[in-house]
């Protein structure tokens, strides 16, 4: 018989190991039958829950972590912002991406109740929530749909923007066909190069589709690609051939409609191109959208994200902590679980690099982020400026959001994974709900 180290010699190798006797002696009851029968038992088992109840268990009890959207902080950022504007200058609020994450329908609500008077989106199914939720002010997809989604857009009374012939003959013939105008904002070109008429194309390009008795020119725009860059050389480009793209369209008796350029970053560092209206974007959301931006508007985050500690341990000294064991354990800790991971939008690049708020405490994630949960660590030793931290499951955790005294902003999150606050927002995922307050 092969031996297998430290002694021990599997049991499979073992082939006389049990005696003939003892496998004549054991014989399985197999008559064997539960109290209860089958139907019985699970006639009394659908009945112990009353499906209201359960259906009436909070999702914050379902598990331990959701977002928490600050309607007030919305509305603030509006009013803020409208305190710059002109007299008769419309505020777009951008909210695609399901409001930046924050939830299209409230935040559209909470922005109109505050002097929003438009709305911007990416998606004709985004235009239609609003829609749906009772939202009347204009709604702007900021992109040509496929041609198929056309009866959506009049149906719904949402606009489109527009950049191509073939698009805006089949749109201007849908509508006709059913007596109704086709109304667009005309996108154009200035030099991000992304949609959009070449800005020395415009009059060209509305002498060929406007023919068409149903076309109706309801504004014209362009997006800006470096509004939050210190050097403005290709700001000033894009706004020179957009101006001149604009006094062509007059020259040529054609109203534009709507003018518009600015996204965030545009409204406050360059007032002089507010012009008929101007798009709020990551602002909306309380997020400076510029370096230089602080000095001119005061915003208010209107995202947190929290949680609920789910474990706690002391782990001996030098043992590690997640996958790859990345983080060992100094002593002298706890580790605290709290259910929130990768897949809930928690970037695990930021594994080791950022702290949550505990009890008005900075407590430092450790090891890495997994997909359903993270880690972090309560220092027991005793300190002169701080109290001595006793953690406990079911403790409150903010993760991510404003705090007084604790940096877990998602500014900090967004400069140490290298990207835009625009990115860590929409990525927390609807695995967590979200609550307006």
């Amino acid at each position: 018989m092969e031996e297998i180290p430290n002694g021990f010699t599997g049991f499979a190798q073992r082939k006389n190991a049990v005696s003939s006797n003892a496998q004549q002696s054991y014989q399985p009851n197999l008559n064997y039958q539960y109290s209860r029968t089958n139907a019985a038992r699970d006639a009394e088992e659908a009945n112990v829950f009353n499906e209201k109840e359960l259906a009436e268990i909070d999702e914050r009890d379902r598990r331990w972590s959701w977002v928490e959207i600050n309607r007030g902080a919305i509305q603030h950022n509006v009013l803020q912002t409208k305190r710059l504007l002109g007299q008769g200058t419309r505020l777009m609020a951008i909210v695609k991406a399901d409001a930046y994450g924050h939830g299209a329908v409230e935040v559209a609500k909470a922005a109109a109740g505050a002097g929003a008077s438009y709305f911007g989106v990416a998606t004709l199914n985004e235009g239609i929530e609003l829609r749906e939720a009772g939202l009347r002010e204009p709604i702007l997809i900021l992109a040509e749909p496929p041609i198929p989604a056309i009866p959506l857009l009049l149906h719904y009374q949402i606009m489109p923007s527009v950049y191509t012939a073939d698009f805006a003959i089949a749109y201007a013939e849908v509508a006709d066909m059913h007596g109704m105008k086709a109304p667009f904002h005309l996108a154009i070109n200035s030099g991000m190069n992304r949609i959009g008429v070449r800005s020395e194309e415009v009059v060209e390009f509305l002498r060929q589709v406007s023919f068409h008795r149903a076309l109706q020119l309801e504004g014209c725009f362009t997006h800006f690609a470096t509004a939050d860059s210190p050097e403005t050389l290709d700001f000033q480009i894009q706004i020179n051939r957009f101006v001149e793209a604009m006094r062509a369209v007059e020259t040529a008796g054609i109203n534009p409609g709507i003018v518009h350029c600015d996204n965030s970053a545009a409204i406050y560092r360059f007032p002089k191109t507010h012009f008929d209206m101007v798009r709020l974007g990551i602002s909306l959301y309380g997020y400076q959208p510029a370096a230089d931006t602080a000095r001119f508007i005061d915003l208010k985050p209107a995202m947190s994200v929290k949680a609920r500690i789910t474990n706690v341990i002391t782990v001996p000294m030098s043992e590690g902590v997640s996958y790859g064991m990345n983080y060992r354990s100094p002593g002298s800790v706890k580790i605290c679980t709290v259910p929130l991971g990768y897949a809930d939008g928690l970037v695990r690049l930021l594994s080791g690099t950022i702290n949550f708020a505990y009890k008005d405490q900075a407590v430092r994630q450790v090891g890495n982020i997994c997909m359903d949960q993270c880690m972090f660590e309560v220092d027991l030793r005793p300190s002169p400026v701080r109290p001595t931290l006793d953690p406990q499951i079911g403790d409150e955790v903010l993760i991510a959001g404003p705090h007084p005294t604790v940096d877990t902003s998602i500014d900090t999150m967004a400069k140490r994974a290298a990207t835009i606050q625009h990115e860590i927002t929409i990525g927390f995922s609807h695995r967590m709900p979200r609550y307006y307050v």
